[in-house]
């Protein structure tokens, strides 16, 4: 039907191109359109006075953002995008755009967040938007290639589920016949199950649910966890895994990326180094005490303004480690030498947590103790515990959010901003 714009060179002598309509110019004996697809934009230059009635009427009544077909010649033109121009022989309306736009996707006009979101069709024909979302591709891409030729197993995990993973309320309730039923909070317990299953290293990328009443800019209902598990391995082992996939994606972002991130006006970007620092938690602690006037004491999570004060003291991605037993879920292993601290680690950047790993109990008794101390039922976890009846090799993993990390990565304000059509407190539609 036509060829890539970017394939449209100065050298081509003709050429067929279709596309949106980025921008209508008149100025009297010339009329200059843009016209935009994913590869980029071209200059489409008619004079008046020489093209054919039928080019003129359709240039005349076109609208911004609608689809065209243009055929003409190329010239070279250095004033140009991309040093060329399109001369129409022939220019057809394919679909036309109603007027007014909702939004402006020549970004000369800024709209609110929430306008965006309701006409995120359009809003994602924007450059610097579209730029975010080819990272995240490239991102998921890479997070594949890495993990498969690490010798990983792709699994894919029940999304609806008769029980929490880790307990506690926030879950949604969905009909599912007769039975009582919720989305699932994470691929957790089937991944420790695959564990017992003998598979040894196995990924998922895939939504998690959270029934949280939030309102922030950092979180969200409906969100993408990058979810690993490894038996024969301690907390030591997925850690460096992990600091090491993510200076991967950095880099991979750096080499491969920079027209997206050149669109996005994003002209300090930097690849972290390994290893990223080991603070243990009565040391974050501490920072947050001497640093924010919030009341922070050892036992608590880390809250907002702690995270804020530590990430400024830190500077750069950093690993939060040895955290009390009584804050991390049952599955997180305690010290053999001080039960009362385990085995778990949250990865940072300076802004928020990305990634929450452990690693696991594997003895059956340990486990039932663990959810008994958490005011759980193990015969609610009746599923799950049957396996480490029978044979349960160490194992330890992490989950790591995707949306997160495309936020910090690029420095967007919102995580609302890091995924098509987002699922908060307030949105459920489009």
């Amino acid at each position: 039907m036509r060829i890539p714009i970017k394939e449209v060179t100065p050298g081509c002598e003709r050429a067929e191109v279709c596309g949106f309509v980025h921008e209508v110019r008149d100025l009297g004996g010339l009329v200059f359109l843009l016209v935009r697809d994913r590869t980029g934009i071209i200059q489409v230059t008619v004079p008046k006075k020489k093209v054919a009635e039928d080019v003129l009427c359709a240039v005349r009544d076109v609208s911004r953002e609608s689809i065209v077909r243009v055929s003409g010649t190329v010239k070279a033109i250095d004033k140009a995008p991309g040093g060329r121009e399109l001369v129409p022989e022939s220019f057809e309306i394919i679909s036309r755009a109603e007027s007014p736009l909702p939004l402006d996707v020549a970004e000369k006009v800024p709209a609110e967040l929430d306008t965006r979101l309701d006409s995120r069709f359009l809003d994602a024909r924007r450059p610097r938007v579209a730029a975010v979302f080819h990272i995240r591709s490239v991102l998921a891409r890479t997070i594949h290639e890495y993990l498969f030729s690490a010798g990983f197993v792709n699994i894919t995990t029940p999304k609806i589920v008769a029980a929490a993973t880790e307990g506690g309320t926030e879950l949604f309730p969905i009909a599912y016949f007769e039975k009582e039923a919720f989305l699932n909070q994470s691929p957790q317990l089937y991944k420790q199950m695959m564990m017992g299953a003998g598979f040894e290293k196995v990924f998922e990328i895939g939504p998690i649910f959270r029934a949280e009443e939030h309102n922030t800019t950092k979180h969200l209902n409906e969100a993408t966890s990058v979810d690993v598990e490894v038996s024969y391995a301690d907390h030591h082992h997925v850690m460096a895994l992990l600091e090491d996939l993510l200076v991967t994606l950095y880099r991979r972002v750096d080499e491969e990326c920079r027209p997206f991130l050149d669109a996005m006006e994003i002209k300090d970007f930097s690849v972290p180094s390994c290893p990223f620092p080991r603070l243990p938690y009565d040391e974050a602690i501490a920072i947050a005490q001497k640093k924010t006037d919030e009341q922070v004491t050892y036992g608590d999570d880390i809250g907002t303004a702690a995270e804020k004060a530590i990430g400024e003291e830190m500077g750069g991605h950093y690993f939060i480690v040895d955290w009390p037993t009584a804050i991390k879920p049952y599955y997180a292993m305690p010290y053999e030498d001080d039960p009362s601290i385990c085995k778990a680690f949250d990865l940072m950047h300076p802004r928020m947590e990305l990634s929450s790993g452990a690693q696991r109990v594997h003895q059956y008794d340990l486990l039932v103790r663990q959810i008994q101390s958490k005011g759980l039922n193990p015969d609610n976890f009746s599923f799950y515990l049957l396996p480490f009846r029978y044979g349960m090799p160490p194992h330890a993993g992490w989950g790591l959010g995707m949306e997160r990390l495309v936020m910090t990565m690029l420095g967007l304000s919102n995580i609302r901003e890091a995924v098509l059509f987002p699922r908060d407190r307030h949105r459920l539609v489009p």
